[in-house]
């Protein structure tokens, strides 16, 4: 039985690495927009979206795969009770930076544990970050040095590198910003004896 990620996700992958875990990565093929439509206009909370896609990429490897444990993540930036997506470009990114400043957003992160093509566990951890009053200079320095990677971010930032200038205060664990509830995940990993109690 493998332990495998459906997600490419650079930073999920590191930090399951980095927790001493031996897993294979095999990206879901699922189509988030389609997937969260009706639960958008049904008015589902956030915490709820990122369950529902967790699950959902979880499920979608695990069909494949039938006797692994396959480990799906998602994360939903929620701010003034909108949910945010991906920066499409840089100058989208430099707008949801200004919007941002001096206000606080929610990450909610879940994570499931699927088998057999089924979800087996789940859970959804939130943290509230509050951004300090940004300059649009700033904000313009900040992408400048920060690159492209600010795009695969649901915030436009990285919070393990240059992102955490942004922040004035932040609520919350750091793996659930990363976009992994991580000790909670070991916690059913040791549960399920994959991993050493």
């Amino acid at each position: 039985m493998a332990l495998v990620l459906a997600s490419g996700s650079k930073i999920r992958a590191e930090l399951m690495e980095n927790a001493g875990l031996v897993i294979e990565i095999d990206p879901a093929d699922v189509d988030e927009r389609a997937v969260e439509a009706p639960l958008l206009e049904a008015g589902f909370p956030p915490e709820d979206l990122a369950s529902v896609l967790a699950e959902a990429k979880a499920n979608d490897v695990s069909v494949r795969r039938q006797a692994d444990l396959v480990v799906g993540a998602d994360q939903i930036l929620a701010f003034e009770g909108e949910r945010r997506t991906k920066p499409d470009d840089m100058e989208a990114a430099r707008r949801q930076l200004l919007a941002f400043s001096g206000k606080t957003h929610e990450l909610h992160s879940a994570v499931v544990i699927s088998q057999n093509g089924e979800a087996v566990w789940r859970q959804v951890s939130t943290a509230r970050l509050t951004m300090r009053d940004l300059t649009p200079e700033f904000i313009g320095h900040y992408l400048a040095a920060a690159g492209d990677d600010v795009l695969s971010s649901v915030g436009a930032y990285q919070l393990e590198g240059l992102g955490v200038q942004l922040f004035e205060k932040i609520e919350g664990d750091y793996f659930t910003i990363l976009g992994l509830p991580m000790l909670p995940l070991l916690a059913e990993l040791r549960t399920l004896k994959v991993i050493e109690t």
